[in-house]
């Protein structure tokens, strides 16, 4: 049985007051002029699957205007996958079973989505690197969503006591031994996860760039080495800027090519990184649950010449489902097959 995307409904999403479609096992490009909402067709694809947006932190947003929530609805293989989301509540179903918790839901199918942004992987704020970290740990890990969710939790308490004047700090102690715990453990994946990701990322870059140079990705804690000791030390900065100094939610990526930090390359080399930080978490997936997972590309091809566009194409795994937005094909290599979804 193919583990692909074989149907998409949404309802009050985005642009779309109703909106449904077919995808073929391959390469599918959904094509039309800019704002005819293309790239929500990929994002309701990696909500349905994954329960959040590649876009967007919060699912609010989402929502059509006026509307009090939407719908996304699809198979993935055999099994149906129904999200309902207000500001109120949440529903999920999955083979027509509603679901308390979203464990068994999200073992369904696996994402890794590639936008003409990712450049800001390299450029931009750590925010964005632990988004992506966390986007690959959360499928790569079944622990991780709750590890994560208690770090989250734990951190806001502590956050708004140190809001208060004075600060009490008894009352403050008692969200650190929940926050030491989650955030041991967020810590604990994030760098397994890197050291998994690294030969793959590397290797891919390579492929990609055709030339000798290393990519090399490093983890830096937040926190340090250890966590408990950071935490007390930083309890007079903590005090003064009314908030937690240290911890995961500080954590950063670097990216080095040959030794030099990617800071100062070329814009080429850094989306170079950035496709081969995407690939590489491809190939990590594929590895660890033996089927590539879907792969969703935004207006990838905007930046890049004809030649460029069809090696990207090349690169990819011939056998991956691939779901593509594009305003046109007319670069599309003559004999290469694709599902064509028109929207405008």
């Amino acid at each position: 049985m193919r583990f692909v995307l074989r149907s998409l409904k949404l309802r009050h999403f985005r642009c779309f007051e109703a909106f449904e479609t077919e995808f073929s096992d391959g390469l599918n490009c959904i094509v039309g002029p800019n704002a005819r909402g293309k790239t929500s067709v990929l994002e309701a694809a990696c909500i349905l699957l994954r329960l959040q947006s590649p876009r967007v932190s919060k699912l609010a947003p989402v929502v059509q205007h006026e509307r009090q929530g939407f719908v996304v609805d699809g198979y993935f293989g055999q099994r149906h996958l129904q999200f309902y989301f207000s500001r109120n509540r949440k529903k999920l179903a999955l083979d027509e079973v509603a679901q308390a918790d979203a464990h068994e839901y999200l073992q369904v199918g696996r994402v890794v989505y590639f936008s003409n942004t990712d450049i800001e992987l390299v450029r931009g704020s750590g925010e964005v690197r632990r988004r992506f970290l966390d986007f690959v740990a959360v499928q790569r890990d079944g622990l991780y969503r709750n590890a994560l969710r208690a770090y989250d939790r734990a951190l806001r308490s502590r956050n708004l006591l140190l809001k208060g004047y004075p600060v009490r700090w008894r009352e403050v102690a008692a969200f650190e031994e929940p926050l030491l715990a989650a955030g041991r453990l967020v810590s604990e994946v994030r760098a397994r996860l890197v050291a998994e990701l690294q030969p793959e990322a590397d290797a891919a870059h390579r492929v990609i760039s055709g030339s000798r140079e290393e990519l090399r990705v490093e983890y830096r804690a937040g926190a340090g080495e250890d966590f408990a000791q950071a935490l007390d030390a930083a309890r007079g900065e903590d005090a003064r800027l009314r908030q937690t100094t240290v911890g995961p939610h500080r954590d950063e990526l670097a990216f080095f090519l040959n030794g030099q930090s990617t800071e100062y390359a070329s814009e080429g080399q850094q989306r170079t990184v950035v496709l081969a930080l995407k690939l590489g978490a491809m190939r990590l997936l594929e590895r660890h649950f033996g089927r590539t997972p879907l792969l969703l590309l935004d207006d990838v091809f905007g930046e890049l010449d004809v030649a460029r566009r069809n090696a990207l194409l090349a690169v990819l795994p011939s056998g991956a489902q691939k779901l593509v937005t594009t305003t046109h094909l007319d670069w599309m290599a003559s004999g290469l097959e694709a599902h064509r979804i028109p929207l405008g």
